[in-house]
């Protein structure tokens, strides 16, 4: 067992993290249940390995309860603060001097109900009015095979209006069977978790990714938008177009094909990434985000990918001051190309310095966006002399 403590605040801390790599879920759950005990949390993140049992989990959860409540999901990996790992329990508790929190469970995720997410996400700002010297934010956590976060992040930003909203879609390894959120003490799948966060702490949204446009431009022909599935792009078979476009064989495609040649959607002077999920049946493409018909895609190329992520990283706030913590939402297709490449403990080391800290993702939310192959994250910056109350 590993326990990190991060921001030092007059003597306690306003975050403190702790990692368990036990590998049954009840010595995992004891164990982090034990580091936290002293920290007096307002509330807990908890990111879940993909090899620890659910039921197990929850089980235990339920016979050690915790002192507040618990939030998270299950992941693609994590990244403790050691940097990437796949096997690590983490928690995070966020002290309840430095913290005020509000909840809501989105269910079920399929499919969205616009106004009933609106309505539901108004409930909730309103529950947790700002207190003066305080700021708010929101974290989303929603089930990664939903195929529902483009419009689910599009109505929560209608409903949290100024409010900015970060978050990552749910994971299970590389394995895209099933994927669960935590609310409650319970995962549930058709799922997503709204928290809404006050803060006396400063903090700042992170987001970006590794990739420029290239002249290779494409259009989505034949599409099934509900599916995120293209059938065919420039009006010929998906994957087969695709990979001419690439230069590889079709039959050479792969998820590391696909994590290295992302597609880009252009927003404005912006381009943002819509990952290919995998090959479907009859030669199509699967997405991890919202696709549609006569979409113009680009096809990206990579840049150096651990500096671009030592430099996504290296934030500070008004006084110059460094991150404190930065809580981390990392697609699972970064991490693959960054360690097919070698370079994984190149990109832990940066992760350690920066302290940052969080999980894999099957998608993630930047500000009322969701996107793909990005990293997303909130730095978090020291308290002010002595905690709010």
């Amino acid at each position: 067992m590993n326990v990190i403590r991060d921001i030092p605040a007059s003597g306690a801390e306003a975050v403190t993290v702790a990692v368990s790599r036990a590998r049954d879920a009840e010595t995992a759950v004891a164990e982090i249940a034990g580091a936290l005990a002293p920290t007096d949390p307002g509330f807990v993140l908890l990111f879940v390995p993909n090899g620890l049992d659910r039921a197990a989990l929850t089980r235990a959860l339920a016979a050690t309860p915790p002192a507040a409540a618990v939030f998270g999901c299950t992941t693609a990996g994590q990244i403790t603060p050691e940097g990437y790992e796949n096997d690590a329990l983490v928690a995070m508790a966020f002290r309840r001097a430095h913290f005020r929190v509000a909840s809501t469970l989105i269910t079920p995720l399929t499919p969205v109900r616009i106004e009933d997410v609106v309505r539901q996400t108004e409930a909730l700002r309103a529950h947790l009015p700002t207190t003066p010297g305080r700021r708010r934010l929101a974290l989303v956590f929603a089930d990664g095979l939903s195929k529902q976060e483009d419009v689910l992040v599009a109505a929560l930003e209608a409903g949290l209006q100024d409010i900015p909203v970060f978050g990552g879609s749910a994971g299970d390894g590389l394995k895209f069977t099933e994927t669960f959120v935590l609310h409650g003490g319970e995962l549930h799948g058709n799922a997503a978790v709204l928290v809404l966060i006050e803060t006396d702490l400063a903090f700042r949204g992170i987001g970006f990714d590794h990739f420029q446009p290239t002249p290779n431009r494409m259009v989505v022909t034949r599409a099934v938008p509900e599916e995120r599935l293209v059938l065919e792009i420039n009006g010929a078979p998906a994957a087969q177009e695709y990979a001419r476009l690439v230069g590889v064989p079709t039959d050479a495609l792969s998820p590391l094909v696909f994590a290295e040649n992302p597609v880009l959607v252009r927003n404005g002077s912006a381009y943002h990434v819509r990952a290919i999920q995998g090959i479907a049946e009859g030669g199509g493409l699967t997405f991890l985000s919202a696709i549609d018909d006569g979409l113009l895609l680009t096809l990206g190329r990579g840049k150096e990918i651990v500096r671009t992520l030592d430099a996504g990283l290296s934030v500070c706030d008004e006084t110059g001051a460094r991150p404190e913590l930065i809580l981390g939402f990392d697609c699972c297709l970064r991490k693959l190309e960054i360690e097919h490449k070698g370079l994984g403990g190149a990109a832990s080391e940066r992760f350690k310095s920066h302290k940052v800290v969080g999980f894999n993702t099957y998608g993630e939310q930047h500000l009322g966006v969701h996107v793909n192959q990005t990293f997303v994250g909130i730095a978090f910056f020291g308290p002010k002399e002595g905690p709010t109350l």
